[in-house]
């Protein structure tokens, strides 16, 4: 069984690489761009849409200031990747914000960094899975009532690439990201030139009408108005989400590694900031007309549209507009945009165990999440985080609506409290820094990372504001609770560290036992046992003996018989038990001699059977296992179990035995 499980994980997940191969994992900007980017990117795949859609409340006229709203959040863009390129230089070792805060602002300001940071990246993996699944039920009609099954195939999918390791998973998800960046660059330029000639048709949705809800019925105008118009704001934000993922993932970058990270993140800047503004102004020529309630909101000839009609993704109807005459253009846009959010969630699975991993080294999240595992991968960290994903795609039945109200709160968090750090960084450096270059270039950090503190500071405001009512109180909430219990896994491992120090004690602690009183337990007299005894003697104790419970009297007699019989050197206790339990006796018998000799170690030694198949350990050892539960209880006690491997064993551990058949099996 064992070897057909390891057969199927290798399969998988391939073979097992030595640590020293850790360099040749190490991602060049070519493969760590898709790696990095692909949240921030599938963001072009909705963010311009969340922006049409809250704008659609005020009708018709509101659209027209679409782009405006859009040079808002590129402007932010903008600073939020101008002020992280100088995290990198300045914090290359992966803590990323997390380290930024704690260093600068302390560990209370980076655990709740860290929170904000874990709660967004599975969020992203839940948000980009369901989009992709519901992009996918679109194309495909029989996937139609299955999206969260499918959702959670995906992430189970993503979770075995991952786990073969960072380099073969971002070098499979390149051509991908690759060929999105390359689709929605020929949208912009081929609808640009069409533009341009005057050649660029109609969107299908461009002779519809569109009105807006009662209550703004005055347009963008008013009180309820600016709040729209935020609202929308806040929602094209989301098009900063995985910005951070390279200042977190710094180390997994080739050499340079600082100046590589900055290169990428302005390359990522760069070419999100185009995506976004090709595609609203483009929505604009082209007369798209996208409403939140379509069957409502669009009017034909007067009439609603009704439930019939299937309003399609903006970037669905500018390829089917820009490439007018050649749909195989459209199509290929349409399945490399469902491709890129499926893939977005790569960029957490390159996050999330990275971080995982620095605040399992700093104890605040359970020490396994810092192991790497056969492929040099962060494993424990990719499963938790596709865990808390299937957990959230299935509890909110992976539909994007729901999902991505709790979105990009986190992040604005950690981009808030990370410029703060950076400010705070830079100043305290400028007191001790003698070089005049020097400090100017640290002043000009310095300056970027405030306007980028300001920016994202009131971004979040904004967010909080305008969503909190509508599903960000569940993110909130999601983010107290993970900074509850990182505290509270901080605080086990600090009183463990402390209790187990050796501090004025040391020299008490190298002082030997008085004695040792060894007693080996005895409930048949077979070959288990004689290994046991063997065992205890070889050790030489002070004082040794074997004890046997009394429940059965023949069973009792018997053994009496055959000890003597035997002649062996040890001498046979009975403990009595009148209501035949076997560990209460044991456990009295061993607190008495404590109690009669303190000083005394007591070694009790236990023969287990080893068993070969799982259906025979439940026939074997209970009696053993909750004895040994209740013995490490007890201080001054040690438990040692003696082995006897059954002949299921048999090839069971995948190595040979070099000197099988020169220990006699029974001693």
């Amino acid at each position: 069984m064992s070897d057909l499980a390891d057969a199927a994980k290798r399969l998988l997940l391939g073979r097992p690489v030595r640590s020293d191969r850790l360099g040749h994992t190490l991602l060049p900007k070519r493969i760590a761009l898709p790696v990095f980017a692909s949240d921030a990117l599938s963001s072009v795949a909705y963010a311009p849409d969340e922006i049409l859609l809250t704008l659609s409340l005020a009708g018709l006229t509101a659209l027209t200031i679409s782009p405006w709203v859009g040079m808002a959040v590129v402007l932010v863009m903008l600073t939020v990747v101008a002020s992280y390129r100088q995290n990198v230089h300045a914090y290359p070792s992966g803590g990323g914000d997390y380290e930024v805060a704690t260093v600068n602002l302390g560990p209370n300001a980076g655990v709740t960094v860290a929170s904000a940071l874990l709660v967004d990246y599975v969020l992203t993996v839940a948000v980009s899975i369901s989009s992709g699944a519901q992009y996918a039920a679109t194309a495909l009609p029989a996937l139609r009532g299955h999206e969260t099954a499918f959702a959670i195939g995906l992430v189970v999918l993503l979770t075995l690439a991952n786990l073969r390791g960072v380099k073969e998973s971002g070098s499979a998800f390149a051509i991908p990201v690759y060929l999105f960046m390359f689709a929605i660059g020929a949208v912009a330029v081929v609808g640009a030139i069409r533009y341009a000639t005057g050649t660029l048709p109609a969107a299908e949705s461009a002779g519809l009408d569109l009105v807006g809800e009662g209550s703004l019925e005055n347009g963008i105008a008013g009180i309820a108005g600016g709040f729209l118009v935020l609202r929308a704001f806040a929602s094209g934000c989301a098009a900063l989400t995985g910005v951070e993922a390279i200042s977190n993932g710094v180390p997994a970058f080739e050499k340079p590694k600082s100046k590589n990270a900055a290169t990428t993140l302005a390359l990522l800047g760069g070419i999100s900031v185009a995506m976004i503004m090709s595609i609203l102004l483009l929505a604009g020529a082209t007369g798209i007309r996208f409403a939140e309630d379509p069957a409502v909101q669009l009017l034909d000839g007067g009439v609603p549209v009704g439930e019939e009609y299937v309003q399609h993704p903006v970037i669905s109807q500018l390829s089917a507009a820009v490439f007018q005459g050649l749909p195989f253009m459209a199509v290929l846009v349409a399945v490399v945009t469902g491709l890129i959010l499926v893939l977005a969630a790569n960029t957490a699975f390159n996050g999330f165990p990275v971080l995982g991993s620095i605040l399992a080294r700093d104890g605040y999240l359970p020490r396994q999440l810092h192991t790497r595992g056969d492929r040099l991968a962060f494993s424990n960290g990719i499963i938790t985080l596709a865990a808390a994903a299937i957990a959230l795609i299935w509890a909110f039945d992976a539909q994007v609506t729901r999902l991505i109200q709790l979105y990009i709160v986190g992040v604005f968090v950690s981009f808030t409290l990370s410029q703060l750090g950076m400010v705070r960084h830079w100043t305290r450096h400028l007191a001790t820094e003698p070089d005049p270059k020097a400090r100017i270039a640290m002043k000009r950090s310095r300056v970027i990372n405030t306007i980028g503190l300001a920016m994202t500071a009131t971004v979040l405001i904004i967010v909080l504001i305008t969503k909190f009512t509508h599903g960000a109180y569940i993110a909130i909430i999601a983010m107290v609770a993970v900074f509850v219990l990182m505290k509270g896994i901080h605080g086990h491992y600090e009183r463990v560290r402390a209790e187990l120090a050796l501090g004025a004690d040391a020299e008490q602690a190298k002082a030997l036992p008085s004695r040792v009183h060894a007693l080996v337990l005895v409930s048949h007299l077979h070959r288990p046992t004689m290994r046991a005894l063997a065992y205890a003697r070889a050790s030489r104790p002070h004082e040794l003996e074997a004890v046997t419970v009394g429940v059965d009297a023949d069973d009792v007699e018997r053994l009496r018989a055959q000890w003597e019989e035997m002649g062996l050197p040890v001498p046979l206790k009975v403990l009595d038990s009148p209501f035949r339990e076997i560990t209460r006796p044991v456990l009295t018998y061993v607190r008495s001699i404590r109690r009669d000799s303190p000083r005394d170690l007591v070694v009790v030694y236990i023969p287990e059977y080893v068993v070969g198949h799982w259906w025979e350990q439940l026939l074997h050892n209970q009696s053993a296992l909750r004895l040994k539960g209740r013995l490490l209880f007890t201080p001054g006690v040690v438990v040692a179990s003696v082995p006897w491997q059954l002949a299921s064993t048999e090839g069971q551990t995948g190595l040979e035995d070099p000197v099988r058949g020169t220990v006699p099996r029974g001693y």
